[in-house]
């Protein structure tokens, strides 16, 4: 919904919806990436009702403590464009438009489960689908973020060959975030696959050189380069724990940090 359209009333400059957090201090704004398996249980697509309430409320409660929250979410749960191309029935980019769409779905069940918790919540969208999501306007997201609302970014960045990692890192510089927090299955950024070597080992941080030259695959190079460029970290933790994103928001040193060398702690090394 947009400000103006029934159901909604909007605020002035200076207040915030109801139940915003109001500081005297600046509020931390952090950008979350979700993937699409967020939303559904191991080994089923789709959006399941329990992973779905999660999700929500662990937004809510970080926000709830004073951060300014976006949310960029993956659509794998429903379409995975490389995947789709790959099999040779789709071109690549048709491929990536449908996996966009997946992204919406996502979005807009995200933002309706956030405002059913009281957390007001926006869509905003990179491609133009205006009956059920406004179009991403950096200054408009940037007042939403401001007035206390959850921003959740669909689409990616609205074009093909581009991963969510990288729409993530390219909204997180846009929209003046502090941190980039990556969701995952684990508790951080292992050596190796824990599942598969039960010898890996967790870093605890790494600086965005080493990431890239040990290939550890976390994010694409494209949101690890621009992420280090304008030096935002990137917090890599297990999103399923309970509290972790009040924790990361915090600032609790959980999961792994990736930062830029000058920022690192002196000795990184493995857990």
């Amino acid at each position: 919904m947009h400000p103006g359209e029934p159901g909604v009333q909007d605020v002035k400059d200076g207040q915030t919806d109801a139940g915003a957090c109001v500081s005297e201090t600046k509020p931390k704004r952090i950008l979350l990436k979700l993937s699409g398996e967020a939303f559904c249980k191991p080994g089923i697509g789709g959006i399941d009702p329990a992973e779905l309430e999660l999700i929500a409320s662990e937004i809510a409660d970080a926000r709830a403590k004073g951060a300014q929250i976006a949310v960029v979410v993956g659509g794998g749960n429903f379409v995975r464009g490389a995947e789709l191309a790959e099999r040779g029935d789709i071109v690549r980019a048709t491929a990536d438009y449908m996996g966009m769409l997946g992204t919406i779905i996502n979005a807009l069940a995200l933002k309706d489960k956030l405002e059913s918790m009281g957390t007001p919540a926006r869509v905003c969208s990179a491609l133009e689908i205006r009956s059920v999501a406004e179009p991403f306007i950096r200054g408009r997201a940037i007042r939403h973020l401001e007035k206390g609302r959850v921003v959740v970014l669909g689409a990616g960045t609205g074009n093909p060959f581009f991963t969510t990692d990288t729409c993530a890192s390219l909204r997180a510089t846009e929209l003046g975030c502090s941190a980039l927090l990556k969701a995952t299955k684990v508790d951080g950024i292992y050596t190796a696959d824990p599942k598969k070597d039960p010898s890996a080992t967790r870093y605890e941080s790494l600086t965005f050189d080493e990431a890239l030259e040990k290939r550890l695959g976390v994010l694409d190079t494209a949101a690890f380069a621009m992420c280090e460029e304008h030096n935002i970290p990137i917090v890599v933790f297990e999103f399923k724990k309970r509290g972790n994103i009040a924790r990361v928001v915090a600032g609790e040193n959980i999961g792994t940090t990736v930062q830029n060398a000058s920022d690192a702690t002196p000795a990184l090394r493995a857990e």
